[in-house]
């Protein structure tokens, strides 16, 4: 007898894996207030809002019941998918259950303060940049020089002209540019290219890992882009109606 399982039979396996997630970091439980801010966000950077999931964090907010379903709506009106909470109280957890949402613990304070720790000193490690040197540039033609690490959780933008940031850009940290986006270092969060739609728009780096690429609005994520790219010097441009992705020159 064959005790050989057919592999059709299989119809699916459970494989672990860490994927880049965006956390929105709650301030608020008002969704009114929170519709206000994403209309804001919308108008910087149109590209992101596409269908992008995200975890929604309450840990912030001092309050026992949330208007959770509120939110959630709020956040798929501006093509934001909730896909799971962390913290919050007994009936925030059974609230997003019953939305058909997952839950997460929250972050303990002590391993996030060691984990602040980490990254600060990876930071610090990273940035290679002249104590003295200025830490961002303005220029009048539109364009944008920006000198040290965008750290996690933070957002460098040049909404006229092209953004050069002479140093890395963290997972977590987000670069917006109406024209190309030049990165002098590893580039691991999210790069948003042609923001207002411009489709000659590129973006260049020195090590490619990033969370998000888009150039107008046409984007890849991290698990899309082919593994013989990662962690090399890479350009990428909107070509044949899609994201293509070529070692830099």
């Amino acid at each position: 007898m064959n005790l050989k399982a057919d592999s059709a039979d299989v119809a699916f396996t459970f494989k672990g894996g860490m994927l880049p997630m965006t956390v929105m970091e709650l301030n608020s439980a008002d969704p009114e207030q929170i519709r206000q801010q994403l209309e804001g966000k919308l108008s910087q950077s149109p590209a992101f809002f596409q269908h992008t999931p995200v975890v929604l964090s309450v840990e912030k907010l001092d309050t026992p019941h949330l208007a959770l379903e509120r939110i959630c709506a709020v956040c798929r009106d501006h093509k934001l998918l909730p896909v799971a909470v962390r913290g919050g109280t007994d009936p925030v957890k059974q609230s997003a259950w019953a939305l058909g949402l997952g839950w997460f613990a929250p972050v303990e304070e002590e391993r996030a303060r060691r984990l602040a720790s980490i990254a600060a000193e990876n930071d610090s490690a990273e940035e290679q940049v002249p104590q003295n040197a200025p830490e961002e540039v303005t220029e009048s033609t539109g364009a944008r020089l920006y000198r040290g690490t965008v750290r996690s959780g933070q957002q460098v933008s040049a909404s006229n002209g092209d953004l050069v940031v002479i140093g890395a850009v963290n997972a977590g940290a987000e670069v917006l540019a109406a024209g190309s986006i030049h990165v002098y270092g590893a580039l691991r969060g999210r790069a948003l290219a042609g923001i207002h739609g411009n489709l000659g728009a590129g973006i260049y780096c020195r090590e490619l890992n990033a969370e998000l690429l888009s150039v107008a609005g046409n984007y890849k994520r991290l698990e899309d882009i082919d593994a013989r790219r990662l962690g090399t010097p890479a350009e990428v441009h909107f070509e044949s109606e899609q994201l293509e992705i070529k070692p830099l020159a």
